[in-house]
């Protein structure tokens, strides 16, 4: 029979310990990685930004977080989506299922409802509303949307001929941006323009 002495089992004790430790750092590892994924894959994604039609509100490099479940999209909402040339997209939603919307009343603003929309605070300074005149009742289930440089940016009215009159569907959403994290000198939330805010308030 082998005894073991006390000394031999106090030098055990730190194998042991180191083994186990081990173990857990992996399985936090694992757990984190796995973690990042599900919500990479449901909850949260990254999108760069490829072009200046967002400007001044997103330039050309600038990357965000888009949130996958954000529910109802909604009046001011900037988003991704499936464009309509089958590319990931952002744009901002100007009007939702049901809305006329119309370029331009009397001081040139673009109306949703009948209800102007001043899109000073993020409308890029060079831009005019819509260099076209346009009148749209959305359908049911589409959006109608529109880049913050309206000179540089091929959105609903580019596309009047597509599906929809140059809508798209709710279901081409992949989420609404609502962060900037890089670069870093730029971040910051993307929250609903006050317009919309005021004259279209949220659900719930």
């Amino acid at each position: 029979m082998t005894v073991e002495s006390d000394n031999d089992s106090r030098q055990d004790e730190p194998s042991r310990k180191k083994g186990g430790s081990l173990r857990e750092t992996l399985l936090l590892l694992v757990s984190g990685v796995v973690a990042a994924l599900l919500l990479q894959a449901f909850v949260f994604q990254s999108f760069w930004i490829p072009s200046e039609s967002m400007e001044e509100t997103l330039l050309e490099g600038d990357r965000v977080v888009v949130n996958k479940l954000h529910g109802e999209t909604e009046r001011g909402d900037v988003v991704v989506f499936k464009g309509w040339n089958g590319e990931d997209t952002i744009k901002r939603v100007i009007a939702v299922g049901g809305d006329t919307v119309k370029c331009c009343d009397a001081q040139g603003r673009i109306t949703v409802n009948g209800v102007p929309i001043e899109e000073k605070d993020y409308l890029h300074p060079d831009d005019l509303p819509s260099g076209d005149e346009f009148e749209k009742v959305v359908p049911q289930g589409r959006l109608w949307l529109m880049g913050d440089h309206r000179s540089a940016s091929q959105d609903s009215r580019s596309w009047e001929e597509h599906e929809g009159d140059g809508t798209i569907s709710e279901d081409d959403v992949i989420g609404r941006a609502f962060a900037i994290y890089w670069p870093f000198s730029r971040a910051a939330i993307l929250e609903t323009p006050e317009t919309f805010a005021r004259a279209f308030p949220r659900h719930g």
